[in-house]
């Protein structure tokens, strides 16, 4: 019997990044769910279980950082990572207040493959 897949909760708004997130978990074997904005996913969050929330700070509604306090509110022990373009230290800072564990920075460089024309 297999182990149960791990279940995410993302909150991407802009569809490409959101499909692409959702595409590369899923083949890695986990089972996500996406919302569009703040209220979608603290709907999400508070009538199923899930094992880690990804969260952008930039989230329609409210700023990532209050949705993830109000994850708080009711999930204290669930992890909640960011992932986002917005990766001052004092953004950093302020999910870390506001209950998150980790912060991933997305960036706009393209990475250069050697060897290839």
């Amino acid at each position: 019997m297999s182990s149960p897949k791990i279940r995410i909760l993302c909150t991407e708004d802009d569809p490409d990044n959101r499909d692409l997130i959702v595409m590369v978990l899923s083949r890695s074997g986990f089972d996500v769910t996406y919302a569009n904005d703040a209220d979608h996913a603290i709907a999400l969050a508070k009538t199923k279980t899930f094992n880690l929330y990804l969260l952008d700070t930039w989230v329609p509604g409210v700023s990532g950082t209050t949705l993830c306090s109000h994850i708080r509110e009711f999930d204290a022990e669930t992890p909640i990572l960011f992932y986002s373009e917005a990766a001052s230290d004092v953004d950093k800072e302020a999910v870390k207040k506001a209950g998150a564990q980790g912060y991933l920075a997305k960036t706009g460089k393209r990475l250069r493959v050697s060897g290839r024309s």
